[in-house]
């Protein structure tokens, strides 16, 4: 139960970094010169800052079940559509960073605890036969 709160409550913060990214909390509409407001949402910050930080996750190792390291969180974002959902990059494969790629799955999929991050029923070979992910260029 406190796992899912946690994970909510990292959503939160990347759902929050999304919107300050895209204009703040107040921005101005340049063509009309009109000032434009965000709906504010009430926050239990007590709460969320007992949450895992991005900060802290990045460069983290991932496990299986089976406690063998099966990648490293290179990156957590946020999707861009109506939903924003959080996506975990990994980077997975190769040896001492070399020939490693990326891939990309539902934060979701993730179990973290103070101790570790798990990812339940994955191997080294099911994860490196995942489509590779790239960072857009634009």
């Amino acid at each position: 139960m406190k796992q899912a709160a946690n994970q909510n409550a990292l959503l939160l913060i990347l759902t929050g970094l999304a919107l300050i990214s895209v204009g703040g909390l107040v921005t101005y509409a340049h063509a009309e010169n009109a000032m434009q407001t965000v709906e504010m949402v009430k926050v239990d910050v007590q709460k969320l800052s007992t949450g895992y930080r991005t900060s802290k996750m990045i460069g983290e190792n991932v496990v299986n079940d089976a406690n063998e390291t099966i990648g490293k969180v290179d990156d957590l974002i946020v999707s861009p559509d109506d939903n924003k959902s959080a996506y975990v990059i990994l980077s997975v494969g190769g040896w001492l960073g070399m020939g490693s790629h990326l891939i990309a799955l539902p934060y979701d999929n993730l179990r973290i605890t103070s101790a570790k991050i798990t990812l339940p029923s994955a191997t080294k070979d099911g994860l490196k036969n995942l489509p590779e992910f790239k960072y857009s260029t634009t």
